[in-house]
């Protein structure tokens, strides 16, 4: 009976820890798709930018991301609300992320960022997971290869490098303002202000092109000249310093 009764507790043992590795492997299996994720991303590319060499945009860097105390990307200015979050010790885990990009301004109510968010959890999932591969910790994931995200139109190098004029930019503003503010809040009318200049150059042309399914933006693009986009590019990005 003795050697029965071992063998049954073994048994049990041996069933319980297969329990407890399936739970274990049921809470690490991933929640997203990464390949899904990066086409959802392109509704963040336009502030954000990841992978080798991303730079900090109208949004900050998000190579990183996980595990990174909120407010602390190098060499961003980040509004008052997540300066202040970081301090206060919000730490960009899963759960914070998730809650974030469902709706930005439910978790930090004074954020900059003018996104109303992703309302289907899904999406969430698949862009955190594609996020989650150029993030070292907690997992220690090596930083991914770039992305290579295409742009919406290709332009040539002559439109590209047109430096526009600021003051001429702000005379032609005025019908951005009817609807952008020009001190960057969000009234549920994305900001324009602080946009890098070759962002604001291809979002217009991608509204010219029609690439962009917007009627309005793609009439009042399509009345705009090169230079003059460049210079409300040019107004616009100074605006926000």
């Amino acid at each position: 009976m003795r050697g029965i009764a071992t063998y049954l507790g073994a048994a049990a043992v041996i069933a319980a820890a297969f329990v407890h590795q399936a739970q274990a492997e049921e809470v690490a299996a991933p929640l997203g798709d990464p390949a899904r994720g990066e086409k959802v991303f392109r509704k963040c590319a336009g502030c954000h930018a990841v992978g080798a060499e991303a730079a900090n945009k109208v949004g900050p860097q998000l190579n990183g991301l996980f595990g990174r105390t909120a407010g602390t990307a190098p060499d961003f200015a980040y509004s008052d609300g997540l300066a202040r979050e970081g301090r206060n010790g919000l730490v960009w885990d899963y759960d914070h992320l998730d809650a974030y990009l469902e709706n930005p301004k439910a978790l930090v109510s004074d954020t900059r960022m003018n996104f109303r968010g992703l309302k289907d959890a899904q999406d969430r999932h698949d862009v955190l997971a594609y996020l989650r591969q150029f993030s070292d910790n907690p997992r220690d994931i090596p930083e991914a290869e770039p992305t290579a995200l295409s742009k919406e139109v290709d332009l040539s190098a002559e439109v590209l490098a047109i430096v526009g004029d600021p003051a001429y930019g702000e005379y032609l503003s005025s019908e951005c303002s009817t609807c952008h503010q020009r001190n960057g809040s969000d009234q549920g009318i994305p900001s324009i202000t602080g946009w890098p200049t070759e962002d604001f150059v291809v979002a217009m042309h991608a509204y010219k092109a029609k690439v962009r399914p917007h009627p309005v933006m793609q009439m009042m693009a399509g009345r705009l000249s090169d230079e003059e986009i460049a210079a409300l590019a040019a107004y616009f990005a100074e605006l926000g310093h």
